[in-house]
């Protein structure tokens, strides 16, 4: 164990700040908001710490906690890191403070509101670090349960009916990965929840060839997986700014990291049995999510419909089992995080001031609010897979690991992406150039503090666009001894 639990620390953060957001009264709006910002702070800080001092040559987990909570059912408070789960917590860490700082205007219970979100952030933060599967599938309910109330109450556009669809999804997705990981538990033989000791015992053929499809579907379904992925778009239109950035920028990758973490070292048999039919899955993803945003007039849809394509690129590089292909896997979680919180947030800024996402009705942004048309455009080169930004490298690997192990597919996958290409282009000329199809008189552009948050997550996507090094060099020794594992 390192000499501070950092990752008790990291943890820690939102649990006090939702504590301090519960025991302030809500007629002090902004002392809540700036108890959500510190929080999101600090957790910043500590996830800086974990990078600065993580060690990519040591082999195993680093930061290792581990303390029994119910030895007679072999559940621990069992914490650690490695190259797989470390960039997920800087995604989240980047999302939540840049998520607190863009809703800074919101005068609609404040109180509950941050603190839902709060709580939302929590269980993510847990899911990312845990390495037991009691708390694995525990702070996966904490972190999805709270989506259904931050959209019904502060979303709009059918936001009922959103919530309402978003949280039965997510329940089959429940109903189907608690009965796999229970017989897993049972499986091994081991007494324990211990997700390196499940990893380590022997199951047989028959059962893995039977688990595994539940726990990838279970997951897969947060993750957007297509046919089961109706409820992302919904739900994404329906949220608010801040929560479509956790929504989709974090909430989604929670998805494809239970099929990383749990479902592929725990029955890599069945990962390897049920690969070509999964790739196939994610390539329908690929091909059917920009199809459909290419057709759409709503920004946000065509934010939420590329998302489900994007997904399906981590979903086709994890299919690959390959090291390239799970390197792209998971930058790509990284990558299109940063990415669609950006995009939620630019969009957000102009629906809050013009009242509408209609394609049809906007028009010509780029010269009445060029600062924050910006923000969008930088967000659909970046989705286009544009050089410069961290999503070209993502794509690249997997493009690269789908034409060695899957050559038919990575042909579909390269067309596809040309029509991801043709509808960033399509929504950029229409509504950002030309002239404007409606006036929107006194509209003023984005205020720096506002910008602030935006042109964080911009600079993370240039640096990791310009330096894929800096974050490769740390999911890539990871990689490899995964690979090595699920062989």
């Amino acid at each position: 164990m390192s000499q501070l639990p950092l990752l008790t620390i990291l943890l820690a953060c939102p649990v006090l700040g939702l504590a301090g957001i519960l025991a302030t009264p809500a007629r002090y709006p902004g002392a809540i908001r700036r108890i959500a910002a510190a929080s999101g702070v600090a957790a910043a800080a500590v996830v800086a710490v974990l990078w600065l001092r993580f060690d990519p040559a040591a082999p195993g987990y680093q930061f290792v906690e581990r303390v029994p909570w119910v030895p007679s059912l072999g559940i621990e408070w069992h914490h650690g890191v490695d190259g797989l789960n470390l960039p997920l917590l800087a995604l989240t860490a980047i999302v939540f403070l840049t998520g607190v700082l863009v809703m800074w205007e919101l005068a609609e219970r404040v109180k509950e509101y941050f603190a839902f979100m709060t709580l939302l952030v929590i269980g993510v933060y847990g899911v990312f670090m845990t390495l037991d599967l009691f708390f694995f599938v525990f702070y996966y309910e904490v972190a999805v349960l709270p989506m259904y109330l931050l959209i019904a109450v502060w979303g709009s556009t059918r936001k009922e009916y959103g919530a309402m669809k978003l949280t039965l999804y997510l329940l089959v997705g429940t109903a189907l990965v608690v009965p796999a990981a229970l017989a897993v538990y049972w499986g091994a033989g081991a007494g324990s929840f211990d997700l390196t000791r499940l990893a380590a015992a022997h199951y047989g053929r028959g059962f893995q060839l039977v688990v595994y499809p539940f726990l990838f579907v279970g997951f897969g379904i947060l993750a957007g997986m297509w046919p089961l992925h109706t409820w992302s778009p919904v739900g994404h239109v329906a949220a608010p700014t801040a929560v479509s950035m956790l929504h989709a920028g974090v909430l989604m990758k929670l998805g494809a990291y239970g099929i990383l973490r749990v479902a592929m070292p725990l029955l890599p048999e069945g990962a390897h049995y049920w690969a070509q039919a999964t790739a196939v899955l994610a390539t329908v993803n690929i091909v059917y999510g920009a199809f459909v945003a290419l057709a759409q007039t709503d920004l946000k849809f065509v934010i939420g419909y590329s998302s489900v394509s994007h997904m399906g690129i981590v979903l086709l590089g994890l299919s690959t089992l390959s090291e390239a292909g799970v390197n792209g896997a998971v930058f790509q979680m990284f990558s299109h995080g940063v990415m669609t919180a950006l995009f939620f947030a630019a969009v957000g800024y102009l629906y809050d001031r013009l009242h509408t996402r209609d394609i049809g009705k906007l028009g010509g942004l780029s010269r009445t609010l060029p600062v924050a048309s910006a923000f969008f455009i930088i967000a659909a080169l970046t989705g286009a897979g544009v050089p410069g930004f961290s999503s070209f490298w993502a794509e690249l690997l997997v493009f690269l690991a789908t034409l060695r192990t899957f050559p038919v597919l990575a042909v579909i996958v390269v067309a596809a992406l040309t029509v991801t290409l043709a509808y960033s282009i399509r929504v950029i000329v229409l509504a950002f150039f030309g002239e404007p199809r409606e006036a929107h008189p006194g509209v003023a552009d984005i205020s720096a503090f506002l910008a602030l948050p935006r042109a964080i997550l911009v600079g993370f996507l240039l640096l990791f666009g310009f330096a894929p090094s800096l974050i490769l060099n740390v999911i890539a020794p990871a990689t490899r001894a995964f690979v090595r594992a699920v062989q």
